[in-house]
């Protein structure tokens, strides 16, 4: 079908300049002008705003081709884009065949009139998105966020191009995704949607196939499953007007599971449409067999919002993914990869895909599909006010099928949503009253009745939620706890206690996070030495949420003593961030069946900045991350503290009952014993147990025993240690800790180094580090007893190839060294 790739290098310029710049297709002229060396680094220092203000211009993009005659000779030509952002007019041979609005469509234009044999020239002009909006703005005022630029919602435009509270203002323009002729005869398909019912060792596909026509024709489908093992399934029938079902069992099928609870296997498909024994077309797709769905049933609490996959009933343990970069074609499968193994090893089973930037490349979900996570995938929208005008229908409406029809075959595909926040918004936020009825009643069209229909007709096995959060609709409550998912911001935004999350019983907890800096290896790449300080202008260029500097000061002041320094500032940011998400985690995980999931936001960042991801720009782990593979543990022991009392649980998302050992210990400030126990349990599949109460009033009956003793627990299956923790009885800053003299050795293993860490008393949040090389570590800040051992693992290669080199690299510190001990 594809005649031409019209990707590779093409020429662009300013519209009011007169010099061109080589340009790569796709990408965009952020890229191009940064590849060009006509553009400074917009994320180095405050050059984000020279670089914003480069988009108040018109670009043009041009490049020449050659077709030969034997191309128009086809029934159908086309020029396919499949990402122009975003205001556009496109030109073939000086004649403008289309104009372009939405980002996030693909655009087809027939061409045959305007091409012709030999040399041809295509010309695509993008006006400035700046001006479009600001202009827009002042007819209706849309300026409720303080860290966007006024107007976006005003564009179909990726949102967080125009700034968000933890990204920039660069509001790239380009082709930004492939763009090609192609050509058809006689037929071609326009339709593949494959559907599932499931019976015991049978899975039975129902393949609906339908052609795009340009004459009567008889026309044959076939579709070709092949399953992991090689063996294959065909089914081959006559399609009547241009339609047609296909069913075909799969026999004992491989059923595909999240991570953590199964194997991910993936079975090929390819629909193939014939006209008398030739083939005109055909479409290749990977599947999962699995139901997936979420379970919304009445309960002792209201009402249940569990996502089950193969009838199983899971706990969802994720994050929010935001896009990687704002300079989209840096965006690679292989940077990708490595993220979702990141995700893969702190134990996510689910990502929810936020609706304020774009909808994926398809290797993000094939990724997802690979490794087994489950996409909550937002619509693109978040945050905004739209006017439902007929075009501004028309225009989404062909959005959603493009994107729907793209990725609905996916096993990973769990839940579409309609919105980020919106609906709570119009509740919460005082929209009605700035914006009045007219508009929210065009938000109730858009996502109560408009898009729910084209869900419908386009994905009706897909499970569909029309905002996040929500409840009921129609604005009734959209942050209930009793049910519906919910966000919560009380702790960061609120300035609520770490203790507070303890308070609230979601069914489904979607949006919840604090924020950290990352380590200053990341700050060193867009600062000088003198901007160093959180308060410093280019500091606080790269936080976007205004009032968060404070926020975070305000947390560490709760929690740990005054940093001695820059470092150990950043070093306690992301203590509290990790302290702060792990009480939320484990809460919620003790609460399971009432709670049946947790999404952090968020994983991940779009440039180097202070914010609420997990892992930073540039793929380093935060101290979250590393604390996320712990209490996202498939058995996790956790302790709810009040006092000097504790409460053990053991949370259980394995498919079967474990059985195993609780140890706990009570230790002084020396980390020696005063008294221990352990006890045997055994937790039923997918449940939570309290295991143990302890009650300590009797020893630590005044403040200064409280300030000099320590819980420690640990659970073992099988002699081998499972999950770990520790309880302080006061705050971290009031706690007795002595030097805890970490003292380390390393020892070469085959493919990896063992790093031995000891203490001569208790240290907490023991940070493993590499000067020169970045590494993620087996596991990293953590806590450890004095006349303990604890070995960790990082992996062999890069720089990383003998004994010595790691040795003279490795540094190691604990909360203790982050600040200062008197003379």
């Amino acid at each position: 079908m594809k005649l031409l790739n019209l990707n590779g290098s093409w020429k662009m310029r300013a519209l009011d300049e007169k010099e061109w710049t080589e340009a790569v297709v796709p990408g965009s002229v952020y890229a191009d002008l940064l590849r060009a060396g006509k553009m400074e680094d917009p994320f180095y220092r405050e050059n984000e705003w020279d670089a914003m203000r480069v988009t108040e211009r018109d670009f043009e993009y041009v490049r020449a081709f050659s077709v030969s005659e034997d191309v128009l000779n086809h029934d159908h030509v086309l020029l396919r884009c499949e990402g122009l952002d975003t205001l556009c007019d496109v030109f073939l041979n000086d004649i403008c065949i289309f104009t372009g609005e939405n980002m996030h469509r693909t655009y087809e234009v027939a061409i045959k009139a305007a091409l012709r044999a030999g040399e041809n020239t295509l010309r695509v002009v993008f006006h400035s998105p700046n001006r479009f909006i600001t202009e827009k703005n002042t007819e209706m005022p849309n300026d409720f966020l303080e860290h966007t630029m006024d107007g976006f919602a005003f564009l179909r435009k990726a949102h967080y191009m125009f700034g968000w509270d933890w990204g920039p203002r660069l509001p790239d323009a380009g082709i930004w995704r492939d763009i090609s002729i192609v050509g058809w005869d006689i037929a071609r398909l326009n339709d593949v949607y494959v559907t599932q019912e499931h019976t015991e060792n049978a899975v039975a596909l129902s393949v609906r196939v339908g052609a795009e026509t340009c004459a009567p024709a008889d026309l044959t489908a076939r579709v070709a499953v092949t399953a992991p093992d090689g063996k294959t399934f065909t089914v081959e029938q006559e399609m009547e007007q241009a339609k047609g079902v296909l069913k075909l069992d799969i026999k004992n099928p491989q059923l595909w599971w999240p991570n953590g609870m199964g194997a991910h296997p993936l079975y090929d498909m390819e629909v193939t449409l014939l006209s008398g024994g030739r083939a005109l077309d055909s479409r290749s797709l990977r599947i999962g067999l699995r139901t997936l769905t979420v379970k919304m049933e009445p309960d002792e609490w209201g009402a249940s919002f569990a996502f089950t996959v193969n009838g199983v009933s899971f706990f969802a343990k994720g994050g929010n993914y935001i896009p990687q970069d704002n300079i989209i074609s840096r965006v690679t499968r292989e940077k990708t990869e490595i993220l979702i193994k990141d995700c893969v090893q702190a134990n996510f089973n689910m990502l929810r895909v936020w609706g304020g930037g774009y909808y994926p490349e398809d290797f993000l979900y094939d990724l997802c599909d690979e490794y087994g996570l489950v996409v909550w995938q937002d619509l693109g929208y978040a945050c905004g006010v739209y006017s439902f005008t007929d075009a501004f229908r028309d225009s989404i409406v062909a959005e959603t099928k493009d994107n729907v029809g793209r990725l609905r075959h996916h096993a990973c595909l769990g839940l579409w949503c309609g919105n980020n926040e919106m609906e709570s918004a119009w509740h919460h936020w005082g929209w009605k009253e700035k914006y009045g009825p007219h508009l929210q009643a065009d938000y109730i069209r858009q996502f109560e009745y408009v898009l729910p229909h084209v869900m419908k007709e386009c994905d009706p096995q897909t499970f569909y939620w029309r905002s996040s959060p929500s409840s009921t609709g129609d604005f009734d409550d959209p942050d209930s706890e009793r049910i519906g998912d919910m966000h919560y911001w009380g702790v960061w935004h609120g300035q609520e206690p770490f203790t507070a999350f303890r308070t609230h019983f979601p069914r489904f907890m979607s949006e919840f996070g604090l924020q950290s800096f990352p380590c200053l290896k990341t700050v060193e790449t867009f600062t000088l030495p003198e901007d160093r300080n959180i308060f410093s202008p280019v500091m606080e260029s790269h936080q976007k949420n205004r009032a968060s500097n404070g926020k975070i000061l305000y947390y560490i002041s709760e929690t740990y003593r005054y940093p001695k320094d820059f470092d150990s500032l950043l070093l306690a940011s992301q203590l509290i961030q990790a302290e702060g998400i792990r009480y939320g985690v484990e809460h919620w995980r003790r609460s399971r069946g009432r709670c049946m999931g947790t999404l952090i936001w968020q994983v991940n960042d779009c440039w180097p900045v202070a914010s609420w991801s997990s892992i930073d720009y540039y793929g380093r782990w935060k101290a979250l991350h590393y604390a996320t593979r712990r209490f996202y543990a498939p058995v996790l022991l956790s302790a709810c503290e009040e006092g000097t009392s504790a409460s053990l649980h053991v949370t259980n998302d394995r498919r079967e009952t474990f059985t195993g050992t609780v140890r706990w210990r009570l230790l002084d400030d020396a980390s020696r014993m005063v008294c221990e126990d352990s006890v045997a349990v055994a937790v039923d599949a997918l449940s939570d147990k309290a295991c143990a109460e302890l009650d300590f009033s009797d020893v630590l009956d005044t403040v200064e025993r409280q300030r000099g003793h320590y819980l420690a627990f640990a659970l073992e299956e099988n002699g081998q240690t499972l999950s770990t923790g520790t309880v302080l009885f006061v705050k971290p800053k009031h706690f007795a800790f002595h030097d805890p003299e970490l003292s380390t050795r390393v020892a070469e293993a085959g493919d990896h180094f063992d790093i031995t860490v000891s203490a001569r008393s208790f240290a907490m949040f023991v940070e493993l580090s590499l000067t020169d090389a970045d590494v993620v570590f087996s596991d990293n800040y953590f806590d450890i007893s004095g006349g303990e051992e604890k070995t960790v693992t990082v992996p062999k290669g890069g720089k990383l190839i003998s004994r010595e080199i790691v040795e003279a690299q490795l540094r190691a510190r604990s909360l203790y060294d982050t600040y200062t001990h008197g003379e």
